[in-house]
């Protein structure tokens, strides 16, 4: 052959020839880990990888104790991977990524979620078989984290790049247990039937070390074997933390999955810096979004002992049969009927096997959590519990449950017959009441001094200014419900000498707002970065977006569960958090709620759809989004004071042809729709006084031709159903309220959640304040060819929906 004209082709194909075939090679690694081989590679070729490029040119193979050259015709290294996620098929990829080859990666479709299905295809229907192309290496949830546990530690960023956005792009509800667990430091769950395979096209290029093999070699004897790879000391912890590879004692963090107490078994603690955490944020986010919705297939198949229940995804010709307890607590509410379609095999979120107790803690008493109203979450809660308890009563489970009813939901913002109902709930399985009477008691206190203070308040009579021109609210608007940091260190000071010092100190705050738009679960930036640029930190998640039309991006970590831990802080946490003594918070605890629309793509410009409409603190409130044409198209999410004159708005609706009731959809339990996009882009009213987007207070929703509300027949799209005005105990007379809020959306998918914050705003009767988005228009509202709004011919699927929660506080 005319090696001149040897193409760039044909040199490729020689190169990684040479790795098939072991040819002209110059050293040897002997691997121990899960698998122990041989593999016989080229030192020009390994020396991209950062971990080889340190080992072969600055030193560290010389330096370490742990790897040992043995020159016999060519150099003989031993390598120990401590890092149990690390399995043959992950490295062999790796090692050929280098060579310019090996096989292309295959992600099932079964896992990845759409649009159309957004639970993903293999949750609704019978499992699908694995068509992975000939050739081609399956891209199962294992096998990506593996890829990126092996590419973080042999430092090869295109691989952990690759592996994270496949990561990243399945997140569902058979994935999102392993991948929770992967980003807070779990070894991956192998199945029982697990061996040490070799990737697809690459078998013969280890030399597999048997105990046959080993025995009758004599020649060497390695440094350490595979059965001291679990010491968590090795030397090579120093390399990696170059990489930001930590191991780390589990007692010192929470895990997902709980273990029974056998004694002190130390396992591995593995994590991969900023990429696990990128990992958990879609994790928990996608939780937070459809948790509720796969509590309702927990509790059926609880119920069903013909319904297989599985925590992993696994290939349909596999799927194994699990054991079920009998566990759910109480029949479901007719109200609570599942709104997506049966899954195949369910899986395990809530239950054992899935999240511990203080993940369901924490999720369940979060702001981000997609559950209609704290009723619900209480409801949610309970189902939840003694869905646990009947797998059997486990006392560290039984505090974190205390520490749920005390202070994940918000008594005061009951109505006074369901606090009268819940103090009345025992439990079956305990005998005791959910909630402590006392804890009913305080809630009750809170609410009757708020409505003193709203329904006492002197009535503003002048009329607030133009909302284009108007500065910020200023504090004659407020009920002076706020403290600042240093008043509230003030009082702790005052309050030593007080009979209950400790309680001062234990008093619950909650944050007032400040403007700000943040993304948790954001990908973005990871295709083509470097190892450094994947492990860059972003900017804190409390802080303010810096730009107007871009939310930054989150840092979270376990310790925060990944976005999701509420923002409440004790008296004296609020001091240890705020070191200027400048943030303002509420000893009232806000409203919470969650939001659906359906169709959006169907609503024309300037028309309104509108969600429930709910009571708060004396005042109407409801959410509904609008299609503007301005500076290209966009939608909008606004939050709307409504008036006690007017209408209520009808509230957006599935589409049914065969409607024979109307009713607003129950959202904790029920619905499966498909969430709020992640926007890129966001208008804050706060935050740009001049172009404010607000409803004149002196232009009613209905009134006007330029605005109007979205009317609709249940078979007509977008559908609505008929309006249901909420029970009001009292009103406030004031003509404008000051109240902070945020509202959050989820993804499509629900692997992310963009948080848009305001600082208190006026709400004037029939005022609204919010953000609008090209970003949600783009997900939510199909653009034609000429840029314009597409009509669409057919509604969206049931499960295909914006949703948002709302957390608002009066101040």
């Amino acid at each position: 052959m005319n090696t001149a004209a040897l193409s760039s082709v044909d040199l490729q194909q020689h190169i990684y020839n040479s790795l098939l075939e072991s040819r002209t090679a110059d050293v040897s690694l002997h691997v121990y880990g899960t698998w122990e081989a041989i593999y016989k590679l080229h030192r020009v070729i390994l020396i991209q990888s950062g971990f080889f490029s340190s080992l072969f040119t600055a030193g560290f193979l010389e330096s370490s104790p742990n790897l040992r050259s043995h020159i016999q015709g060519h150099e003989e290294i031993d390598v120990i991977f401590d890092d149990h996620n690390i399995t043959r098929a992950a490295f062999e990829i790796c090692i050929a990524r280098l060579y310019g080859g090996g096989p292309p990666l295959h992600v099932p479709s079964s896992l990845i979620p759409s649009a159309s299905h957004p639970l993903t295809p293999s949750f609704s229907g019978p499992p699908l078989p694995f068509d992975t192309p000939k050739g081609h290496h399956t891209a199962n949830p294992q096998l990506l984290l593996s890829l990126l546990a092996t590419a973080v530690y042999l430092s090869i960023p295109s691989m952990a790049s690759q592996a994270v956005n496949c990561v990243m792009n399945t997140v569902g509800p058979y994935t999102v247990i392993p991948y929770l667990n992967f980003a807070i430091g779990k070894a991956i769950e192998a199945r029982p039937d697990h061996k040490a395979e070799a990737a697809v096209g690459l078998e013969n290029i280890a030399q597999v070390v048997t105990s046959e093999t080993r025995l009758s070699s004599t020649s060497r004897s390695p440094l350490r074997t595979s059965s001291t790879k679990q010491d968590p000391t090795d030397d090579l912890s120093d390399k990696l933390l170059d990489l930001d590879v930590q191991k780390e004692d589990p007692a010192e963090s929470d895990e997902v999955e709980s273990e029974p107490d056998d004694g002190p078994i130390r396992e591995p603690h593995f994590h991969y810096g900023l990429l696990s955490d990128k990992i958990g944020e879609a994790a928990a986010c996608w939780i937070a979004r459809w948790g509720a919705d796969m509590l309702i297939h927990e509790e059926k198949a609880s119920h069903d002992r013909e319904l297989p229940v599985t925590p992993v995804p696994v290939p349909a010709q596999n799927v194994s049969s699990r054991k079920r307890a009998d566990t759910m607590p109480a029949k479901p509410s007719p109200s609570n009927e599942p709104t997506v379609p049966e899954p195949h095999v369910t899986p395990v979120i809530w239950g054992r096997g899935g999240l511990n107790s203080k993940w369901v803690r924490q999720i369940l008493g979060s702001d981000l959590l997609f559950v209609k109203g704290e009723k619900e979450r209480y409801d949610m809660a309970c189902t939840i519990v003694e869905l646990r308890r009947r797998q059997g009563i486990d006392e560290e489970e039984e505090k974190d449950w205390e520490m749920l009813f005390r202070e994940g939901i918000y008594y005061a913002n009951l109505l006074m017959d369901d606090i009268i109902a819940i103090s009345q709930h025992i439990s079956p399985t305990t005998g005791r009441p959910f909630v402590p009477l006392s804890v009913l008691q305080e809630a009750h206190w809170d609410q009757s001094l708020l409505r003193c203070l709203i329904t006492t308040k002197p009535n503003q009579t002048s009329s607030p200014s133009s909302p284009s021109s108007s500065p910020p609210p200023s504090r004659e608007k407020e009920l002076g419900l706020s403290i600042t940091t240093a008043q509230i260190l003030a009082r702790l000071q005052s309050s030593t000498s007080s009979p209950n010092p400790v309680e001062d100190k234990d008093k619950t705050y909650h944050p007032v707002g400040h403007d700000s738009s943040v993304r948790i679960g954001d990908s973005g930036g990871i295709e083509g970065a470097s190892m450094d640029q994947l492990f860059e930190s972003p900017p804190p998640l409390s802080s303010p977006s810096t730009d107007s039309k871009a939310p930054v991006r989150a840092t979270t970590t376990e310790t925060d569960f990944f976005g999701l831990k509420s923002e409440r802080q004790t008296a004296s946490g609020c001091i240890a958090s705020d070191t200027t003594g400048k943030v303002r918070w509420s000893p009232y605890p806000p409203f919470r709620f969650a939001v659906e629309f359906w169709d959006i793509d169907a609503l024309k410009e300037k028309s309104r759809l509108h969600s429930q409409t709910i009571w708060y603190a004396g005042s109407l409130f409801n959410v509904y989004v609008q299609v503007i044409r301005k500076k290209g198209i966009q939608l909008g999410v606004y939050l709307h004071r409504q008036s006690n004159i007017d209408p209520i708005p009808a509230a957006s609706a599935p589409f049914s042809l065969n409607r024979t009731e109307h009713r607003v959809p129950s959202l904790p339990l029920l619905s499966t729709s498909q969430s709020s996009p992640s926007v890129a882009m966001h208008y804050s009213p706060s935050i740009h006084p001049p172009s404010r987007s607000t409803t004149p207070g002196s232009s009613p929703p209905t009134s006007s031709g330029i605005t109007t509300s979205f009317t609709s027949s249940p078979s007509t799209i977008p559908a609505t159903s008929p309006p249901v005005a909420p029970v009001q105990p009292y009103r406030d007379p004031r003509p404008a309220v000051t109240a902070y809020f945020t509202i959050s959306c989820a993804s499509s998918t629900g692997s992310s959640i963009t948080r848009f914050t305001s600082v208190p705003d006026v709400f004037s009767v029939s005022q609204s304040w919010g953000w609008k988005s090209s970003s949600l228009r783009t997900e939510y509202a199909e653009v034609g060819p000429d840029g314009q709004p597409a009509k669409p011919t057919v509604p969206a699927p049931r499960m295909s929906s914006l949703r948002a929660t709302i957390v608002l506080g009066i101040v």
